[in-house]
């Protein structure tokens, strides 16, 4: 399973570069976010049978057997070596080292609960700062889930 979903995501990602369209391109023309337009495209998310037209708009190499690949439960998964990577390192840093303090102010803004991972919305923007250099704008939106009383239901 794991060869198949590389070999659908090199196709997906060479339907992708032979557009010549940015991800920023892309969730413009189907109103995805970014990053869940580049979830799609890795196989890390599942394409909406009400999405699939906009998609193939906005792609239109896309193949009938791609699409319905696409439109299947995906086997979310990471690659442990990504860590390694310097982009995806410095993320998890960050999480990390205010994750307490994120996690803090949640519990006081909202009680005792986490954000879903699932109900999220994520994306990436590019800003100038105050310095006038670039800056990257992650955003993480996720519903707030409380934890629930464990009580006999039987």
């Amino acid at each position: 399973m794991a060869q198949n979903k590389e070999m659908t995501v090199a196709e997906l990602q060479a339907v992708k570069q032979k557009s010549g369209k940015s991800y920023n391109q892309l969730a413009e023309e189907t109103g995805l976010t970014n990053v869940y337009l580049a979830q799609l495209l890795r196989r890390q998310a599942q394409l909406k049978p009400h999405t699939a037209p906009l998609l193939l708009a906005a792609l239109p190499d896309l193949t009938d057997p791609l699409l319905h690949d696409m439109m299947t439960p995906p086997l979310r998964s990471y690659d442990p070596n990504l860590i390694q990577d310097p982009t995806v390192y410095r993320l998890n840093e960050a999480v990390m080292h205010f994750g307490e303090s994120i996690k803090e102010i949640i519990n006081e803004e909202f009680g005792d609960g986490i954000m879903s991972a699932i109900d999220f919305y994520c994306s990436v923007d590019k800003i100038k700062g105050v310095d006038g250099k670039d800056r990257v704008v992650v955003t993480f939106d996720g519903k707030y889930l409380p934890h629930s009383e464990q009580v006999k239901i039987y």
